[in-house]
């Protein structure tokens, strides 16, 4: 079995207008429901393998909150250039080149590419708002396959619900 969290970065600042897009920083209301959402996650039990964050600052930063509410290391977060301004396609090529060795995995990213992806992946999925986890298991032993083999279980979540 292989999961995947595709999580969207919190709720960011644009507050800031000379701050470049790969800059912005998450406001108020996204510094509490990312530890609020990785806090979900936690009483489930989820221990991630890996974590792969878009190089972005409120991705970023949103990835280590959830990292630390889950009890995985901040520093052991790798960035992916892949992950920002990308399309489903380049994501479902990271998600298909991942070491089967990993079982769960999660990506921090951004919108619309991470609803694309979803959406792909699980119709029910129609639009995943800011600081939303979908979660995917998918009945294979490689990631190669996700994309080509039927979900075995969706949960979608997100602040408000």
């Amino acid at each position: 079995m292989k999961t995947l969290f595709l999580v969207r970065h919190a709720k960011s600042s644009r507050d800031d207008p000379s701050l470049a897009d790969r800059d912005r920083p998450l406001d108020d209301r996204g510094r509490q429901d990312a530890p609020k959402m990785g806090k979900r996650l936690a009483r489930r039990d989820v221990k991630p393998d890996l974590v792969l964050s878009s190089p972005a600052l409120r991705a970023l930063t949103t990835a280590q909150l959830f990292a630390e509410a889950v009890g995985y290391q901040p520093k052991d977060i790798v960035t992916d250039d892949r992950l920002y301004a990308s399309s489903a396609d380049d994501l479902l090529a990271v998600i298909r080149a991942l070491d089967k060795k990993l079982d769960r995995v999660m990506l921090f990213g951004h919108n619309p590419e991470f609803t694309d992806l979803a959406h792909r992946l699980s119709s029910e999925i129609i639009d995943m708002p800011t600081c939303a986890v979908v979660e995917l298991d998918f009945d294979t032993k490689t990631w190669s396959d996700v994309g080509k083999v039927k979900l075995a279980k969706v949960i979608f979540d997100y602040p408000k619900r």
